[in-house]
C-alpha cells in the first residue's frame, strides 16, 4: 500500500471519529495504564517538570495522529524511568538519557543503520531489560512507596489498607482487560489529595486550577549527561529502537491493514523529535510502543482522532493547570500509587513469557496460518504467523541470556550492566559456531587437496 497525504490521513481520522466517537474516546485511554503511574512518580521525585511533560507529549500525540493516522502512542521510556526511580536520579541526569537515546536513534535512522543495529541485538538480551526494568519498578515501589506504610499511619486515607484494598482489586480485574483500573485509582487519588489539600492551612494560597505553564530550559552537565547516557540510555537504546519503532511498524500492519504503515525511518525521526526538543525542558523522555499501540486498539482506538483528543486534554491541562497540579500530586496516597507501578511493572515483565514462543526472531518467514497450532514440521502456528520451534538446549540457552541481563541489572541498578552482562553471555553461547565457521573453510581446503 502507497502512502497516504496528509489530506486522506486526516479523512480517515475525521470520517473514523464521526462513525465510532465512544470506541476513540475509550481508545485514547488504553495506555493510561502505563503512562500515569509512571507520570506521577517521577513527579513526586521531581525527576521531570509534569506542565512540560504534559505539553510536549501532548503536542507529540497530536502530531503523530495527524501524521501518520493511526492510534499511536507516546509513552515513557520504561528503562530510564525505572533506572531513575531506582536510583533516584536529577532531573538533569533523567533528561540526559532521553537526548542520549534520541540522538542515537537520529543517527541511526539518517543513516539507515536502524535494521542493521536491532539484528546485532539478540532478542534475549532486550527482553532481559525490560523483564529487568519492570521488576526495578516493582521494586522501587515497594521499598519508597509501600515499606514505610503502617496499617492505620501516616493518615487515615493512606495506609497499608488501602494498599491491600487496590491490590484486590487489581487480582478482581485480572480477566476484565477492558476496565480502566489506572485511571479509577487515579481519580480515586486525585480525590483524595484535593480533599486534603483544600482541607489543608496552605488552601487559599493554592492556584490549582489556574497556574500557567512557564517553560524553563534545562541544561545538563557533562556529569550529568555521562551518568544519564550510561546508567539509564544505553539500556534503553534497543527497547527504542525494536518496540518502539520495528515492531510499531509490524504491529500497525497486522491491526490496521487498511492504513499505509510507518516506515521504520518515519517512525526513528518521530521518537528522536519528541526528546531532541522536550527534554531540554525538562520533559519525560518518551517514545513509541507496539504495547501501547495494542492497549489502545484493544480499547476501541481506530484511527489518528484517539491520540489526537488525547493530546489536545494533555495540552491543555499542561498550559493552564499542570503547575497546579504538582502540588496535589505531592498528596497523592503512596499506597494507591505504590499498586499502581507495581502493576505496571509486572505489566512490563510480562514480555518474558514469550521468550521461547511467539518472539520475532523465532517468526519463520512465509509463515500463513490462521489457528494457534502445530504443522507437519514442529513449528509453532500464531494466528497468521509460524513460529520455529526450539529444543530443550537451545531454550535453556535463551532463558539464561536473558537471566543474565535482568541479573546484571538488578545487581547494579545500571542497565549498561545488564546489558553488558547479556551480550557477553549470548557471545560465549555463540563463539563455538564463530569457530567452526571460521576452520569449515580450512576443513574444505584440505579435503581438495586429498581428492587432487
Amino acid at each position: 500500500m502507497g502512502p497516504w497525504s496528509i489530506r486522506q490521513i486526516n479523512a480517515y481520522n475525521l470520517s473514523t471519529l464521526r462513525r465510532s466517537p465512544l470506541a476513540e474516546i475509550s481508545g485514547s485511554l488504553g495506555d493510561l495504564g502505563t503512562l500515569l503511574p509512571i507520570l506521577i512518580a517521577l513527579t513526586r521525585q521531581d525527576a521531570i517538570s509534569l506542565s512540560s511533560t504534559l505539553v510536549f507529549s501532548g503536542l507529540a500525540n497530536i502530531l503523530t495522529g495527524v501524521f501518520f493516522g493511526i492510534p499511536l502512542p507516546v509513552q515513557p521510556m520504561k528503562a530510564i524511568a525505572a533506572v531513575t526511580l531506582s536510583r533516584s536520579l536529577t532531573r538533569a541526569e533523567t533528561m540526559s538519557a532521553g537526548l542520549f537515546v534520541a540522538g542515537a536513534v537520529s543517527l541511526f535512522s539518517a543513516t539507515g543503520l536502524l535494521r542493521r543495529f536491532t539484528r546485532v541485538i539478540p532478542v534475549p538480551v532486550v527482553k532481559g531489560i525490560q523483564v529487568g526494568a519492570g521488576i526495578s519498578l516493582v521494586l522501587s515501589a515497594g521499598s519508597s512507596l509501600l515499606l514505610p506504610l503502617g496499617w492505620v499511619t501516616p493518615s487515615r486515607t493512606d495506609n497499608l489498607l488501602w494498599a491491600l484494598f487496590a491490590f484486590l482489586l487489581l487480582l478482581a480485574l485480572t480477566h476484565v482487560s477492558r476496565f480502566p483500573y489506572a485511571l479509577f485509582l487515579f481519580a480515586l487519588g486525585l480525590f483524595v489529595s484535593v480533599l486534603q489539600l483544600l482541607s489543608s492551612e496552605g488552601a487559599r494560597k493554592s492556584h490549582l486550577w489556574l497556574s500557567l505553564w512557564h517553560p524553563s530550559v534545562l541544561l545538563p552537565s557533562w556529569h550529568d549527561f555521562r551518568i544519564g547516557a550510561l546508567d539509564a540510555g544505553v539500556g534503553q537504546l534497543p527497547l527504542t529502537t525494536l518496540n518502539s519503532v520495528i515492531a510499531v511498524t509490524h504491529l500497525s500492519a497486522d491491526l490496521l491493514p487498511m492504513m499505509p504503515s510507518p516506515t521504520t525511518t518515519k517512525l526513528g525521526f518521530s521518537v528522536a523529535a519528541m526528546n531532541l526538543v522536550g527534554c531540554w525542558f525538562g520533559a519525560m523522555p518518551v517514545c513509541h510502543g507496539s504495547g501501547g499501540l495494542a492497549a489502545q486498539y484493544r480499547f476501541g482506538a481506530r484511527s489518528g482522532a484517539s491520540i489526537v483528543i488525547l493530546g489536545s486534554v494533555k495540552l491543555i491541562l499542561g498550559l493552564f493547570v499542570a503547575e497546579g497540579l504538582v502540588e496535589v500530586l505531592q498528596r497523592f496516597p503512596k499506597a494507591l500509587l505504590g499498586v499502581m507501578v507495581i502493576a505496571a511493572g509486572l505489566e512490563l515483565a510480562r514480555v518474558g513469557e514469550t521468550l521461547n514462543y511467539n518472539a520475532r526472531d523465532l517468526e519463520i518467514a512465509g509463515g500463513d496460518a490462521e489457528h494457534d497450532d502445530e504443522d507437519d514440521f514442529g513449528a509453532a502456528v500464531a494466528g497468521s504467523k509460524e513460529f520455529r520451534r526450539l529444543d530443550t538446549e537451545e531454550r535453556q540457552r535463551r532463558w539464561t541470556v536473558m537471566f543474565m541481563t535482568v541479573g546484571g541489572l538488578l545487581a547494579f541498578r545500571n542497565d549498561l550492566v545488564g546489558f553488558a552482562a547479556g551480550m557477553l553471555c549470548h557471545w560465549t553461547y555463540e563463539a563455538p559456531e564463530w569457530v567452526g565457521r571460521i576452520r569449515r573453510p580450512e576443513r574444505e581446503i584440505e579435503s581438495e587437496d586429498l581428492l587432487g
